[in-house]
């Protein structure tokens, strides 16, 4: 009796585990920021829900990666977002450009304004934040998440909180760590999102990465992309890539938004960057609609198995002469250089 008493208290106790609901954080979404600092493919292997790609910053950068980088998410299903780093020119003029800027994934990606204290002279101006979200607000019928550090969310107005959905970085350490659920000080501050480290190792990617989680569904990532009040835009069609010119005649191509002399150059595969001519004598200034043209000599550039670029550096290259002011930190870290001032005749540089 006593031995069948047993197996029947047994038998519950499964049982009454089968069915019974703990709290979880399943609902939550984990993810990633990136930028022009990671891979131009970072996301389309990393391990994530969702991607917050940088876009902008000030009215002069967009990062030459965002394109490739936002494509990989939409293809492979998962949330998008994009921030404007704030550069403390004059806020309309920013908003504008950051809406210019992703125009064409308007009510497919959450948008952000990523408020920050570094390169940015209007820090602590808690005006400039509200004039930027309600000009985004305005051109779009969207409100952005405003991303801060928790030591900052009192630079965040009381009104912009109200309508805005706030990203908080705060960190318990900045050891490797892969996702958490309950980073330390889940969701104190009633945050949207919250990024817990920048050291963040996942599968799919084998540098350091900012993890974050957003505290809800897919359903409530797509509310705030799109309130209900956007039409979405087409879904952005892969730019087509041009075959290899000839270059002994020179080519030219039409400057789209938001290019770079070095994202022409790597969409193209025509390096140095300081072999393109531009209207303006300046290769960090060109405009949407005018004409560069490549005036340099065939560089051996070839396309490995894994898609990755390869230059081959000559004598008297420099790196950023290569790759440009915006490209060549990217290329330092990729191949893991140690001095990027010092590299010689013959060296293949992947890209």
């Amino acid at each position: 009796m006593s031995r069948i008493r047993h197996r029947l208290l047994a038998i519950v106790a499964l049982l009454l585990a089968m069915f019974t609901v703990t709290p979880s954080a399943m609902a939550d979404m984990r993810g990633i920021d990136v930028s022009g600092w990671q891979s131009p493919t970072v996301t389309c292997t990393a391990d994530y829900d969702f991607a917050v790609v940088k876009a902008t910053q000030g009215t002069g950068f967009t990062n030459g990666y965002m394109t490739s980088q936002a494509r990989c998410v939409q293809q492979r299903g998962k949330s998008l977002g994009f921030y404007h780093y704030a550069g403390s020119g004059n806020a309309t003029a920013e908003a504008d450009y950051f809406v210019n800027a992703v125009r064409p994934y308007l009510g497919r990606a959450v948008l952000v304004l990523d408020w920050e204290g570094y390169q940015n002279a209007a820090w602590g101006d808690s005006n400039w934040v509200r004039v930027f979200v309600n000009r985004v607000h305005e051109r779009t019928g969207v409100w952005p998440l405003v991303y801060t550090s928790a030591a900052y969310l009192y630079q965040i107005p009381a009104d912009v909180r109200s309508h805005c959905g706030l990203w908080v970085a705060q960190y318990a350490n900045n050891n490797a760590t892969g996702y958490q659920t309950r980073p330390w000080n889940y969701g104190r501050y009633g945050e949207a999102m919250r990024q817990y480290t920048s050291n963040g190792r996942i599968n799919g990617y084998a540098g350091p990465l900012d993890l974050n989680y957003f505290r809800g569904t897919t359903t409530q990532w797509n509310k705030y992309a799109n309130p209900g009040t956007v039409t979405p835009a087409p879904a952005p069609q892969p730019a087509p890539q041009p075959s290899r010119p000839n270059i002994g005649n020179g080519y030219s191509m039409v400057v789209r938004s938001g290019d770079t002399i070095s994202g022409i150059a790597a969409r193209t595969g025509l390096w140095p960057v300081t072999a393109w001519s531009v209207p303006s004598g300046n290769i960090n200034r060109i405009w949407p609609g005018q004409t560069v043209t490549y005036r340099g000599n065939s560089t051996p550039t070839t396309s490995t198995d894994g898609g990755t670029r390869i230059h081959v550096v000559k004598s008297g290259e420099t790196l950023s002469g290569i790759f440009g002011a915006s490209g060549w930190q990217h290329v330092a870290q990729l191949n893991n250089l140690r001095n990027p001032n010092l590299i010689y005749p013959g060296q293949q540089l992947r890209y």
